[in-house]
C-alpha cells in the first residue's frame, strides 16, 4: 500500500511496520495452528467451496441495509482509525467496517472472501480515541492474520449446532469441532490483542480498554496494578477443585478472560520479542511461504511447557510436578483436592478434615459477560 493512499493519519507519531507477516505477533499456539492449516494442499480451496453453503452474502447484506458502513461522511473518525491501522499493519486493502446499534461492547471480523470490521454503538460510546484505536488495530490484526475466514467458520457451525441439537448424536460432532475451534478462537484474539498494541503502540490505552470492557466507564474507580493483580489472584486458585471450575467456565466462550488478557498483553509487551519488533526486527510475509510448520509446532509445544513450568495454577503446578516425577501422586492429589499444604490449612482445628463449604467461604466467582473481538 502507497502511504499517499492513506490520509487523516494522526499527528502522533508511531513506529510503521512495512511488510509484516502476522506470524511477527500471534501466539504460539494461534500460529502453529494457523501455518499447519495454510499448507495443507487444497485448503483454501475447500473453504472457498463452503463459501455457498455459509451465510456470508447475508451477512454483508444485513449490515449493509441495517448498519452504518464507516466512511469519510459517517463515523469518520472510526474510517480515520482504520485507515492509520491498515497503515501501520501495511494491510493492503482496507476492509469495511460498520457501526452496528447494540448497547454490548462488542467488535468482530468475518468473512470468507473478503473480511468485514463490525463494531457496536455500545463500544464505540465506551472508549476514548487511544482506547478505541487499539481496538480497531485488534480487528486489523485478525484481517491480516487471515482469522476472519475460520470465525466465520466458528460462527456458522454453532449457529448449525442449534438448529440439529434435537437430532440424537447430531450434535456432539458438530460441538467437538466448536469447541477445538473455540480454543483456537481464544489464543487468536491474543494474537489479535498484540496487533492492537501494535498499532496504537500505547499499553495504557490497551489496558484502560480491557478495564472498561469488564468495569464500564468508571475509570475513576478502578485501578490498572490491581486489575492485574486480580489476574494473579485468578491463576494461583485455591486448589484442584478451581482448576476444574476455570476450565468448565471458558469452555463455552470464545474470548479468554478479561484480565487474563491484560496480563497476557502487559507480559507479552515487556519481553524481548516485542522490544525487537518495536526495533524494526520482525519477519515479512514474503517469507510466509517458507515458514515451517515443525518449527511453530516446536515454538507452541516449547511455550505451553514453559506455561506449565511457570503457572501458579494448582493443575498445571501438579502436571509439572507429574511431569517431573514427583513422588506420592495421591498424597499430592488429596491435598490439592482439599487445599491442604498450599500455604494454609484446608481444615478448622481438627488437622485431616476437609474444611465444610459453608465455614470460612470467601465466595464464587462465574464466568463473566462477552467482551471484545
Amino acid at each position: 500500500m502507497t502511504e499517499s493512499s492513506h490520509e487523516n493519519v494522526p499527528s502522533r507519531q508511531r513506529r510503521r511496520f512495512p511488510g509484516i507477516s502476522s506470524r511477527a505477533y500471534e501466539h504460539p499456539a494461534d500460529r502453529s495452528a494457523l501455518v499447519a492449516l495454510r499448507k495443507l494442499t487444497g485448503f483454501d480451496t475447500v473453504f472457498k467451496a463452503l463459501s455457498g453453503l455459509l451465510p456470508e452474502r447475508s451477512l454483508r447484506l444485513l449490515f449493509l441495509s441495517d448498519s452504518v458502513r464507516v466512511s469519510d461522511e459517517q463515523f469518520a473518525h472510526l474510517n480515520d482509525m482504520l485507515r492509520d491501522a491498515c497503515y501501520i499493519l501495511d494491510l493492503e486493502k482496507v476492509p469495511p467496517m460498520y457501526v452496528k446499534q447494540d448497547p454490548q461492547p462488542n467488535a468482530m471480523c468475518i468473512g470468507l472472501d473478503e473480511p468485514i470490521i463490525v463494531v457496536t454503538t455500545g463500544l464505540v460510546e465506551l472508549l476514548d480515541e487511544e482506547e478505541m484505536r487499539a481496538v480497531v488495530g485488534h480487528e486489523v490484526g485478525h484481517a491480516l492474520s487471515g482469522h476472519s475466514v475460520y470465525r466465520t467458520i466458528l460462527l456458522f457451525l454453532t449457529n448449525l449446532a442449534v438448529k440439529v441439537a434435537w437430532i440424537p448424536l447430531g450434535n456432539v460432532a458438530i460441538m467437538a469441532i466448536v469447541t477445538a475451534l473455540r480454543e483456537w478462537f481464544r489464543k487468536s484474539e491474543l494474537s489479535a490483542d498484540r496487533a492492537g498494541l501494535l498499532v496504537g503502540q500505547d499499553i495504557q490505552a490497551s489496558m484502560r480498554g480491557l478495564m472498561k470492557i469488564a468495569g464500564g466507564n468508571h475509570l475513576h474507580e478502578m485501578n490498572v496494578d490491581a486489575f492485574l493483580a486480580q489476574a494473579d489472584e485468578y491463576e494461583k486458585g485455591g486448589d484442584l477443585r478451581d482448576s476444574v471450575l476455570k476450565i468448565l467456565n471458558v469452555l463455552p466462550r470464545t474470548h479468554p478472560f478479561t484480565t487474563v488478557r491484560a496480563a497476557e498483553l502487559k507480559k507479552w509487551s515487556e519481553t524481548r520479542e516485542f522490544q525487537r519488533l518495536m526495533d524494526g526486527h520482525y519477519p515479512r510475509r514474503d517469507e510466509d511461504k517458507d515458514a515451517s510448520v515443525s518449527d511453530s509446532f516446536r515454538e507452541s509445544a516449547a511455550h505451553y511447557a514453559d506455561t506449565v513450568r511457570t503457572s501458579k495454577d494448582p493443575l498445571m503446578k501438579l502436571v509439572g510436578d507429574i511431569a517431573g516425577g514427583a513422588g506420592d501422586l495421591g498424597g499430592k492429589l488429596r491435598d490439592k483436592f482439599t487445599g491442604a499444604g498450599s500455604g494454609g490449612s484446608a481444615t478448622n482445628g481438627a488437622p485431616g478434615r476437609p474444611q465444610d463449604p459453608e465455614e470460612g467461604s470467601s465466595g464464587a466467582s462465574g464466568p463473566s459477560g462477552p467482551s471484545k473481538d
